[in-house]
């Protein structure tokens, strides 16, 4: 038989927890490894120019500070040589954020490639290329990485730990706020010392999880170089480097705090003593904890574009706020789901905490929505403001959710449950006592007969334990079934505090979501950044396709019926704005040319509103189609979609997306 030592959170529980996991995980396998921070202004030579005479350099100048290396900028020629010296050359002036790199002597004409990848000020990788020609352009042999900085399973892996960061640094922080500000018997009830522990553990191992992954995250995105020294040692000279090992050190003054916190201040008795005990702890605690979040607010997104220095200490307060509402609430679930004897004034403290944190949110954030966004356009035409409207719509059901906790807080009754106060049964004589004079003689014959049934069987388990160890064993099992049986049905007893559980339960679902959004969107490029890039007609991430080289993709397709698996080859020539040849192959799995009735294709610009342009192609033979005179009026990032119809009513539509120059 399973023995317990504590009530269950139950099926509804489960069935939240899953719920909000499964949103969770929608929200992290559909958000796109981390998008530029700063944004490719311009470049001299400007993408797709054609100079008479070799530049000496190439610069590109960008929206806000970034952090080069010598690999930062690289100019491939014709063949995919090196055409540059490596050497980094610093053009900044005032305002003006310009890195260029110089170029060798004596190079021929032809079309040269520009890669660069770099770090924006806020901590995320960004990359893009572009080209331009000497002389005249001419087909070039250079291949670009398709994978976006900062993406693949190193970036899946840095996106994760982000996550288990934020969430460790909120139970960490709001647990202890909980105890100190709310529920002080709390410091001595082993749960909640599990959970405030449990969340510096996951606070530490997410940070030196993603020091180690620092390096690949914003370089070769190979997460082999994780165990290169080299590559950990360049990471430590960086302003991210520096930001999570100040964290560690941090989080070494924060264990510190909590060994007290849980030791010295849960054993005072004293009053004095634990109230002279318990300001230190919140003082210092307090500062630690700001000095966590600073780590944050110093290396991301409040450190660079307008009014940091307002920025930075707002983002802070944010964090906070966050943390004494979300860490708070998760702290008194584990309470009220493990320690049924949680007083109503410790549910009432928290309350008013909420209730101040969620004023500090809507302030700060409206600041931030400001800063961030800069124009009510950007709110609903970026990925950035989109989710900032899903957060805010996030924290209006939590706020709702909330209301109605407090609702119950305000119902709630005040029972002592026998089990968990560790109080042993009322006696009959104690309860004739509270019932007076109006006691029952013959209820209280009953119950002493009772009294004298449980002694006589309390004599008879002695008598076994001390003669039948087998016997002594089962009674310890039937005795802490009983008692887990009694303390679950003294939590259950009070219907206010059972509606309270769950209210608390669905408030910190929603908040598991809530912490998902919003550390995708400290991942998202501000949408004040992404419409300056766009009014300049550049981009800074994404697969990066070479003009004046035909485009070659193939994508598998399955329409469901008969001869409806197979390959079709795209080819796009030259590939570059104007007018393109389109050839299309069809193909069996085995390689065979297969024929078909019908091929659609369909070409969109999303980024510059163009497209869908339909194109027919004609039959040319089996398995061939083409068309020409396919005209691109724009450069950017194109989806090509094609449609594969087999017979009379299978058919399916495959898509990629390319990069035209």
């Amino acid at each position: 038989m399973t023995t317990t030592t504590a009530p269950r959170l139950g099926t509804a529980l489960a069935r939240l927890l899953v719920l909000a996991a499964a949103l969770l995980g929608t929200l992290l396998a559909g958000a796109a490894p981390a998008s530029a921070h700063a944004a490719l202004t311009g470049s001299d030579p400007k993408d797709g120019a054609v100079v008479a005479a070799a530049p000496e350099e190439v610069g590109l100048t960008f929206s806000e500070q970034v952090a080069m290396s010598p690999d930062s900028i690289r100019v491939l020629d014709p063949s995919g040589r090196r055409a540059d010296t490596g050497e980094i050359i610093n053009m900044c002036s005032g305002a003006l954020v310009k890195y260029g790199v110089a170029l060798r002597a004596g190079l021929p004409d032809g079309t040269y490639t520009v890669a660069w990848q770099t770090v924006s000020a806020d901590s995320h990788p960004i990359a893009g290329a572009f080209t331009f020609s000497i002389g005249a352009p001419s087909a070039t042999s250079v291949s670009l990485p398709d994978q976006a900085p900062g993406g693949g399973i190193v970036g899946a892996l840095y996106g994760i730990a982000r996550y288990l960061s934020y969430a460790g640094f909120a139970v960490l922080v709001g647990g202890g706020a909980f105890v100190l500000l709310c529920w002080p018997r709390g410091a001595g009830v082993r749960p909640v010392q599990q959970t405030v522990v449990r969340g510096w553990l996951t606070l530490t191992g997410a940070t030196l999880v993603m020091l180690l992954l620092r390096g690949p995250y914003t370089g070769s995105g190979k997460l082999a170089d994780v165990f290169d020294l080299g590559v950990l040692q360049t990471v430590l000279q960086t302003k991210t480097g520096a930001a999570l090992t100040s964290r560690l050190l941090l989080l070494g003054a924060a264990a510190l705090f909590v060994a007290v916190l849980f030791g010295a201040y849960a054993r005072r008795t004293d009053p004095k003593e634990r109230k002279d005990l318990a300001f230190g702890l919140g003082l210092g605690g307090t500062v630690v904890a700001a000095g966590i979040a600073g780590t944050w607010a110093l290396a991301e997104h409040a450190s660079t574009g307008i009014q940091p220095g307002v920025a930075m200490p707002v983002d802070i307060l944010h964090l906070l706020a966050v943390a004494a509402w979300l860490g708070g609430l998760t702290t008194l679930l584990v309470a009220l789901y493990r320690t049924p004897s949680v007083e109503r004034a410790a549910v009432e403290r928290f309350s008013r905490v909420a209730f101040a944190s969620v004023t500090v949110l809507v302030a700060t954030g409206l600041y931030q929505s400001w800063r961030q966004v800069g124009s009510w356009s950007a709110l609903t035409d970026t990925r950035y403001g989109q989710l900032l409207l899903v957060k805010i719509g996030l924290m209006a059901v939590l706020v709702g959710i909330a209301w109605t906790s407090r609702r119950w807080t305000l119902r709630l009754t005040e029972r002592t449950p026998r089990a968990a106060s560790g109080t042993a049964p009322e006696t009959g004589a104690e309860k004739g006592a509270e019932k007076g004079a109006q006691a029952d003689p013959e209820a209280e014959a009953a119950e002493e007969e009772l009294e004298e049934q449980a002694l006589q069987e309390t004599l008879e388990e002695v008598i076994a334990e001390e003669t039948d160890p087998e016997r002594a064993a089962q009674l310890a099992r039937q005795r802490t079934v009983m008692a887990a049986a009694r303390r679950k049905k003294d939590r259950d007893a009070d219907p206010e505090r059972t509606g309270l559980r769950r209210s608390v339960l669905t408030e910190a679902a929603v908040a598991v979501v809530l912490l998902a959004v919003t550390t995708v969107l400290t991942s998202t490029e501000p949408g004040r950044t992404e419409e300056e890039a766009a009014r300049t007609g550049t981009t800074t991430a994404g697969p990066a396709a070479v003009p004046d080289r035909p485009v070659d993709i193939r994508l598998t397709f399955d329409t469901g019926g008969v001869d409806g698996k197979g390959v079709v080859q795209l080819t796009l020539d030259p590939g570059r704005t104007g007018a393109n040849a389109l050839h299309l192959y069809v193909e069996r799995p085995n390689g065979k040319p297969l024929d078909v009735p019908e091929l659609k294709v369909n070409l969109t610009l999303e980024e510059k509103g163009v497209g869908p342009l339909p194109v027919a192609p004609d039959r040319i033979q089996t398995g061939h189609w083409s068309a020409s005179g396919v005209q691109l009026p724009l450069p950017g990032e194109w989806r090509i979609q094609i449609t594969v119809r087999t017979s009379e009513i299978d058919q399916t539509t495959v898509e990629k997306n390319v990069r035209i120059g």
